[in-house]
């Protein structure tokens, strides 16, 4: 069944970057529309949102913007309301922060974030029923480390996040807890990209900056997770399971 919600959340998918590790696939198709398994990799967002009770979905478009509103349209098909936020006509790219920000007036308070060029069965409904605590600007999903990214990004302890200290110097001890890796998952705070200016800014610097100041919690979440950003990776989406969809509900 469908949570159905009284103050709905939004998701915003990033699916505006370039996929240079892509490439050539992605000189003519946006990295969240390449196929995996027979279906473009978003799609598989959009379904779990959409079984979660999600009906409001924002994309945000640069590269080969005009591509994934003609593949996806309004997301009638899926029972949700699809919303783009266009950065094709800026000089320059806004990276991850920037976009959140340039997108801010489609998002509601708290919102989802979700990397468009993963593959996961992650199910969203953890996210809609998480509560931020009243000083925490963020909820971030960690996975176990991946092979091309052994060191991690952050620790957790129970559910507050930690900067990631690596044990690699006889001055600083390594961190209390393992490190781990973002999934590209959370539920955010408006607030936190509302006061920023507008323009290029990198997500990862604002996230270290409120984890040092305690403001951030998460989880660790063990089921499937895959980061398709290189071809050896895709191969790996490509030749692993599809993320199953419960029974009831969603789906295309």
């Amino acid at each position: 069944m469908r949570t159905r919600l009284q103050n709905p959340i939004r998701a915003l998918i990033l699916a505006a970057g370039r996929g240079e590790r892509l490439r050539p696939l992605t000189d003519h198709t946006p990295k969240p529309l390449i196929p995996v398994r027979g279906k473009p990799l978003i799609e598989y967002h959009i379904e779990r949102l959409a079984l979660a009770g999600i009906t409001d979905i924002v994309i945000n478009l640069a590269h080969l913007a005009e591509h994934i509103p003609t593949a996806l349209g309004d997301g009638a098909r899926w029972h949700v309301r699809l919303h783009y936020s266009w950065e094709n006509h800026l000089r320059e790219g806004l990276e991850t922060a920037g976009g959140i920000r340039h997108a801010i007036h489609l998002l509601s308070e708290p919102f989802i974030l979700v990397n468009g060029d993963i593959l996961t069965d992650y199910p969203f409904e953890e996210l809609l029923n998480t509560k931020l605590a009243p000083d925490v600007d963020f909820h971030l999903v960690m996975v176990n480390n991946p092979a091309h990214h052994p060191e991690g990004d952050f620790a957790l302890n129970q559910a507050t996040l930690q900067p990631c200290i690596q044990n690699n110097s006889t001055e600083r001890p390594a961190s209390p807890s393992p490190c781990l890796t973002y999934a590209g998952i959370g539920l955010y705070r408006k607030s936190l990209f509302a006061a920023l200016p507008e323009g290029r800014r990198a997500l990862g610097p604002l996230l270290k900056q409120q984890i040092a100041q305690h403001r951030g919690q998460g989880q660790h979440y063990s089921g499937q997770w895959i980061d398709v950003g290189t071809p050896e990776r895709l191969l790996e989406a490509q030749t692993t399971p599809t993320p199953a969809l419960p029974h009831e509900g969603g789906g295309s």
